[in-house]
């Protein structure tokens, strides 16, 4: 499966103009967000004209892509090798990042207007950068040294976002995500050290040509699997996810919950993809813990009496679908059809619910804004003031819930069929029972909100455009199912 990651040699020397798209794509987030440091922006007029060249750029890496295939950068710095590359995957990754950070970027401003900025505030903006670069460098990526570089950079910009406001709770959970993140980060280091030591290689697609199966190979991947999914809160290692988004300011949990989570589930299947090719025991625990996700998570949000809890619960279940998924992309004696069919359906489901993820918790946030309340009891009547704030978070979960024609939809309708042409029937019934339990929480936020007996309650105006900028990421994880050739033939081109 290595070469679906683009582990392979490329055809193409990257024209000009398409190195130039590279470093604007990697530095652009990082020095807008230094420049937005010294000039807080007040307004999103600002943010839209910086966001113009980023978005640029991955259209013209997209359009290199398009025309040559796989592209492929190495660059000798301070005596390490950096080495990168763009497939098909990386290109949709990569536009998914900077369309979520770019919304993410929009909906700040207004937010902050609205909120008790702390002094702090304005750091916010570098780190949201050092965040974007530094998952588009995970995306393209492939030497184990790079990837650690990357990741350290965004868990370190995440704390600190996570405690900007400087309340105590928020200081509290982002000082618990930091030791965590660093626990999870000394197991991969362990890993890689190891790999050093004895393939003396670092490099993903040397290590794809040296790695054989035996202890070694295992006891690596336990290690770097171990570090990686403590970074992307798989279960049972989530329970810092939901202090975290209880006290985060809303842009930071909708970038967060999105994109953050999902680069450690990201490096962990490539990793294992070259550890652990056609391994029987190690996916299947994985898919047994995502099965225990989907209904623990599903449990916690239909319990919970917090919107933000419902919501960040709510990415615990859902990563549950995507973990189900591994026996059939790194199983053994998995045919190319159903294999092929689960690598669509797993991919996109992760974009689509990084999209319907981060509009849900700009709907959340909202609807806490508008009203003051942060039970799901306190939003009682809200249908008559927010509408639109509903319209958003009910779209999201048509996704969630994976409802036609959503992404969802498609993409758990990919994994249905793979999962019954392997006649794997436990794994179908683990998707039905979450679809179910997704249901059950979201129509009892609706129950809620749409109470017509509740009191009238004052509630303060959204700024202008918060609203729509969640209703277009909604839009968009909506709209991916009935668009689903354009993401999945991204996928397959490039290819050996």
């Amino acid at each position: 499966m290595t070469w679906r990651f683009g582990l392979f040699d490329s055809t193409f020397e990257p024209l000009v103009t398409t190195h130039w798209a590279l470093v604007a794509a990697l530095v652009l987030p990082l020095l807008l967000g230094l420049l937005a440091a010294l000039f807080p922006p007040k307004r999103a007029w600002p943010v839209v004209l910086a966001s113009v060249p980023i978005l640029g750029s991955g259209w013209l890496l997209l359009s290199a892509f398009g025309e040559a295939g796989l592209l492929r950068w190495q660059w000798e710095i301070a005596g390490g090798l950096l080495s990168l590359r763009l497939n098909g995957l990386s290109v949709l990754l990569l536009l998914t990042t900077q369309g979520i950070g770019v919304a993410a970027a929009l909906y700040t401003p207004g937010h902050l207007r609205l909120t008790d900025p702390a002094p702090l505030t304005r750091w916010l903006w570098p780190l949201m950068g050092v965040v974007i670069s530094a998952l588009s460098l995970i995306w393209l990526a492939t030497d184990l040294l790079t990837l650690y570089a990357a990741l350290e950079l965004m868990g370190l910009a995440a704390v600190g976002m996570l405690m900007l406001s400087g309340k105590v709770p928020a200081l509290v959970a982002g000082m618990r995500y930091l030791l965590l993140a660093l626990v999870g980060s000394l197991t991969y280091l362990l890993g890689v050290a190891l790999i050093l030591g004895h393939w003396g290689r670092l490099d993903l697609q040397g290590l794809a040509e040296v790695i054989e199966p035996g202890p070694v190979a295992w006891f690596v991947a336990a290690l770097i699997g171990a570090g990686l999914a403590l970074k992307a809160a798989l279960f049972p290692l989530h329970a810092w996810l939901t202090p975290v988004h209880e006290n985060a300011w809303t842009p930071v949990s909708a970038l967060h919950a999105a994109l953050v989570i999902k680069a450690s589930l990201f490096m962990l299947l490539q990793l294992w993809s070259i550890l652990l090719p056609d391994t029987f025991y190690a996916p299947r625990i994985i898919a047994w813990l995502g099965l225990l996700a989907i209904v623990w998570g599903g449990l916690l949000a239909w319990r919970t009496d917090s919107l933000k809890t419902l919501v960040a619960s709510s990415t615990v279940a859902q990563l549950g679908y995507l973990m189900v998924a591994f026996p059939l992309l790194l199983g053994p004696d998995i045919a190319p059809l159903p294999r092929a069919l689960a690598w669509e359906g797993f991919w996109l489901q992760l974009i689509g619910h990084a999209f319907a993820k981060a509009a849900m918790f700009m709907a959340a946030g909202n609807l806490i804004l508008a009203t003051g309340e942060h039970t799901l009891k306190g939003l009682a009547g809200t249908s008559r003031r927010l509408p639109l704030s509903l319209l958003v978070f009910g779209i999201a979960s048509i996704t969630l819930m994976g409802l036609p024609p959503s992404s969802g939809f498609t993409a758990k309708w990919l994994l249905l069929e793979a999962m019954i042409i392997t006649q794997q029937w436990w794994a179908v019934a683990a998707l039905l029972i979450g679809t179910l339990l997704t249901a059950a929480y979201v129509f009892r936020m609706f129950r809620y909100s749409f109470d017509e007996t509740a009191p009238r309650h004052r509630h303060q105006s959204l700024m202008p455009g918060m609203d729509f900028i969640a209703l277009v990421l909604a839009l968009t994880a909506f709209g991916l199912g009935l668009l689903a050739h354009l993401p999945l033939g991204l996928m397959h081109g490039g290819g050996p």
